[in-house]
């Protein structure tokens, strides 16, 4: 495998998460404080700041201190396209299934 296959594998896994899609959907409007990001997503703080180091490390995230708050906001516009192109699949499976069910 290559370098490049596994580090496209990494930025993949660091989006496949439930959690972690949360964070995603929840910094979709711009950047945010961490303490605005865990009670919004319904996570604890420890757990939700292990996502947010993760995806930081992956690229996804940027974070950045001010004061005492630490900020974190989408370091590439593109991952949200990758959830939206997620979604959209979803959506069609879903849709594939429904009439697959209707049919029987």
């Amino acid at each position: 495998m290559s370098d490049t296959t596994k580090l496209k594998a990494e930025i993949l896994k660091a989006i496949a998460q439930p959690t972690r899609l949360k964070i995603i959907e929840f910094l979709r409007e711009g950047e945010r404080c961490v303490c605005e990001i865990f009670p919004a997503i319904g996570e604890e703080q420890s757990n939700t700041s292990r996502h947010l180091n993760m995806m930081t490390a992956s690229g996804i995230l940027s974070r950045r201190k001010d004061g005492l708050k630490i900020y974190y906001a989408i370091n590439h516009a593109e991952v949200l396209i990758i959830v939206d192109l997620a979604a959209t699949i979803m959506m069609s499976e879903i849709t594939k299934r429904h009439e697959m069910l209707k049919a029987v």
